[in-house]
């Protein structure tokens, strides 16, 4: 999985405006380049309605070597498993399309572990919003890892925002998880304290 901060417009050209930072994001752009990621990863970040997207085509693009892109949970030990099914997917999709199948119907034959790479653009109001969602320890792995890389990313370029931003809990001081809570609040508002003073 990587994530580059392609573009963005910075604080500084708004800043005449006197607007406090909060009322500053939604006037900010961010353009990330996403590779690798699944195709369930794709799914969760497009949920995110108030972004723009552009994601690689299975429609037009013929997946090879399918084994080589895929992505595998950490918590998946026995990959001998996930290449039985990954080998019986890949040629099933190859034999469609050798068949005459066009790409854009073999491929509901590929798992959701197919890495895909796409651009998403997200107002810096929005931005925060995904970050206090996803970068959440409740958040699912491969989603909270993209979130913290892209966090990182934006907390060099803008740091008098995005120091402020992380989980809600960094946020806002307090879980808004209620009773699905992960119970480690204070232990993830600290990390999130010495990764704003690394990368100050």
């Amino acid at each position: 999985m990587k994530a580059k901060l392609l573009s963005y417009i910075p604080r500084s050209t708004i800043q005449s405006y006197k607007l406090d930072w909060k009322n500053q994001l939604p006037h900010l752009s961010y353009t990330f380049a996403i590779e690798s990621i699944s195709r369930t990863c794709s799914h969760q970040l497009v949920r995110h309605r108030v972004a723009s997207f552009s994601q690689q085509s299975q429609r037009y693009i013929t997946v090879k070597r399918l084994s080589e892109k895929i992505v595998i949970p950490p918590t998946i030990k026995d990959v001998n498993i996930v290449n039985e099914f990954i080998k019986s997917s890949s040629n099933t999709y190859e034999q469609l399309v050798e068949k005459g199948v066009p790409k854009e119907d073999a491929r509901f034959f590929l798992p959701n572990a197919t890495e895909t790479s796409l651009l998403m653009t997200m107002d810096g109001k929005s931005l925060a919003h995904f970050f206090g969602l996803r970068c959440c320890n409740r958040a699912q792995w491969e989603i909270r890892s993209l979130a913290n890389s892209m966090l990182e990313q934006v907390r060099k370029v803008e740091p008098e925002i995005f120091n402020r931003i992380g989980p809600y809990c960094y946020q806002l001081g307090y879980c808004p998880e209620g009773r699905f809570s992960c119970g480690e609040m204070q232990e993830t508002i600290e990390r999130y304290v010495r990764d704003n003073e690394s990368t100050s």
